[in-house]
């Protein structure tokens, strides 16, 4: 997910590090200089890098768009078909939403792989092949015979997926110029999170007519054209310098990042996030097919536009860390989200509907400023540092959908609840230790560490 979505927004900050002041006050690290932007600098060479208005930048601008639009359609494009997933092949809440964490588990466990490739072999070869992997098996997807072929089919697709967000922002930063840099990010951000949503949406009035089968394959047959015009439209790479894949290295950068306590915790508190919105989002299609409410299909897939309440709470994120700090922020997003659990224990309509926006702005707001800290966090190996967030976010996308489902197996929607308070728990638990020990560390002054306060 973005700010809209998942996962992209890691990569932008490892990818941008932002170059402004930290208003949090804390230490910021600067970003080295990558390849591209080392040789514009210098005096008397001409920055050939793309710029808005330029050649190619429109098209570059539309190609990343439109991939990711097709990444996360096809990513999520089961999720709010579990119920007819469910009755047509005769399981259970739980089994079905298998279909959901396999794909983002497959994504979390290739994505640092991914981004490794991408440094060797390029970064449109590897989303080409990516998106040329996805698609073919989301046209397979369709005609799964079974529960296991599904749930296989899913993690392969989710595992080829893992090649866009490695590679998309690498490729931004090294052939567009720093100042255009956020406006392109944005829009391939904006692309995921269109897919996310419309996928949900569309495939809930498609499969209302003609089943969950019919739905997915028009997901598919959509990301075909998205995944074609892609491979059209981006241009070359000019500034690609291809690397070794030296795993020792990268190893050696994973442990380190492992063992710094504030990434650890950061990557806990994505990871906790996600767990509570994917949990909720896999189960709320069957708690609204259940009686008080027995909504329609059609309907189910639109409660999905919920997400455009995301969009808005992740852009508005760095005003809440400049008024209340990183730690402030952490908590006001836990808040709202604990609170729009518990609204959505009504047998109301509007007070569930009410509970998701709620759900929603916390968990988008509460991504956006973790998966921020990263980014400045990392003295070295940000792309890494980012990656290793992503996997973290998406092995909460899985757990919170398994386990979310089982928990509504066994004790209806106040099971899953439970599942998403004892998450954000975790979060004001994990903030509140980081808080505590940046004060030990500090000799008991205010803390003002990087990531968990202001």
């Amino acid at each position: 997910m973005t700010p809209a979505d998942t996962g992209a927004s890691t990569s932008v900050d490892a990818a941008t590090a932002v170059s402004a002041p930290d208003t949090t006050g804390a230490p910021g690290a600067p970003d080295a200089p990558d390849a591209a932007s080392a040789t514009a600098g210098v005096p008397g060479t001409p920055d050939s890098r793309m710029t808005p208005g330029g050649p190619g930048y429109r098209r570059m601008s539309f190609a990343l768009f439109l991939a990711g639009v097709a990444t996360f359609a096809l990513l999520y494009s089961t999720q709010a078909l579990l119920p007819l997933i469910s009755g047509d092949l005769g399981v259970t809440a739980s089994d079905a939403s298998w279909t959901v964490a396999a794909a983002t588990g497959g994504l979390a466990v290739f994505v640092l792989p991914m981004s490794a490739l991408s440094e060797r072999f390029g970064r449109r070869t590897v989303m080409t092949a990516s998106l040329a992997v996805a698609v073919t098996v989301g046209l397979l997807v369709p005609f799964a015979p079974s529960l296991p072929a599904l749930v296989a089919l899913r993690a392969v697709q989710g595992a080829a997926l893992a090649g866009l967000p490695a590679s998309a922002t690498a490729y931004l930063a090294e052939e567009v110029r720093p100042r255009a840099l956020v406006t392109a990010i944005g829009l391939f951000v904006a692309g995921n999170s269109v897919g996310g949503m419309s996928g949900r949406v569309n495939t809930g009035w498609v499969a209302q007519e003609w089943g969950w089968r019919v739905a997915v394959g028009a997901i598919g047959l959509v990301a075909v054209a998205c995944a074609v015009a892609f491979r059209l439209l981006l241009p070359a790479p000019q500034h690609f310098t291809p690397g070794s894949l030296r795993p020792r290295v990268l190893v050696r950068t994973v442990r380190d990042h492992l063992a710094d306590p504030l990434l650890r915790r950061l990557y806990a508190i994505g990871a906790l996030f996600m767990t509570v919105f994917g949990g909720v989002y896999t189960v709320i299609g069957y708690r609204l097919t259940e009686a008080p409410f027995s909504l329609p299909q059609g309907l189910i897939g639109s409660i999905f536009l919920v997400y455009l309440v995301g969009t808005v709470s992740a852009s508005t994120a760095g005003r809440l860390v400049g008024r209340l700090g990183r730690r402030g922020a952490l908590y006001l997003g836990a808040g709202t989200t604990a609170a729009g659990l518990l609204l959505s224990l009504a047998p109301s309509l509007p007070l569930v509907l009410l509970g998701l926006v709620l759900i929603t702005a916390g968990f988008f707001a509460g991504h956006a400023v973790a998966s921020s800290a990263v980014g400045k966090t990392a003295q070295h190996g940000r792309a890494q540092a980012s990656a290793l967030y992503q996997s973290a976010y998406y092995v909460g996308s899985s757990a919170g959908s398994t386990v979310g489902a089982v928990a509504f197996h066994s004790g209806g929607w106040a099971g899953t609840v439970g599942v998403g308070v004892l998450a954000v728990l975790g979060v004001v638990v994990i903030t509140v230790s980081g808080s505590l020990a940046a004060r030990r560390q500090s000799g008991g002054a205010p803390a003002k560490v990087l990531g968990l306060s202001r």
